[in-house]
């Protein structure tokens, strides 16, 4: 006569099915983490590229061959075609965006003109693009200038960026 087996699993089956629940949760975690820094690190090179063409639309359209001061002054409408440089939800200074700060500085104009829209230009510019938290939202470090260059490294180029000119660190990032 057969004895009835009991139905279900044991305590050291499920406990090992835990186990292995875990082991796959943490690696997909760490794979997760991996991958959001680097959408950051993307977005923030994009926006980069983002702010090079507003502020080379705004020299030849609005600044007399100058260019925007400030973010902001990037997304103030033109007069002439009534549309702004960049999106609104990069009109402030600095901006946080996608777990990265842009900063904006550069060298005022001295003769006096304002661009199109009011503003008083500037001869040249550079941007830094630092991540709010290394390592969550990305790992690098970005930067740009007037000649419309990306820069990338693993520390800071906030205070050391030319506004012209290849900065003393980093390398340039290919798209």
């Amino acid at each position: 006569m057969r004895r009835p087996s009991a139905a279900g699993f044991t305590l050291i089956e499920l406990l090992v099915v835990i186990c292995i629940i875990a082991v796959l949760a943490s690696i997909s975690m760490a794979g997760y983490r991996h991958i959001r820094a680097n959408a950051g690190e993307a977005i923030a090179a994009t926006t980069l590229q983002t702010i090079n063409q507003a502020q080379f639309t705004f020299a030849q359209t609005c600044g007399d061959q100058r260019y925007s001061p400030t973010l902001a002054g990037l997304a103030v409408p033109s007069p002439v075609t009534g549309s702004a440089f960049i999106s609104p939800d990069m009109a402030a200074d600095p901006v946080h965006k996608s777990g990265y700060q842009f900063v904006l500085a550069g060298t005022p104009a001295t003769d006096g003109r304002q661009a199109c829209n009011g503003l008083a230009p500037v001869v040249a510019y550079q941007v830094t693009a630092d991540p709010t938290a290394p390592g969550v939202g990305g790992n690098l470090f970005f930067a740009t200038n007037t000649d419309r260059v990306i820069y990338s490294d693993t520390v800071t180029f906030a205070g050391n960026m030319p506004e012209r000119g290849a900065p003393g660190h980093g390398s340039e990032v290919k798209k």
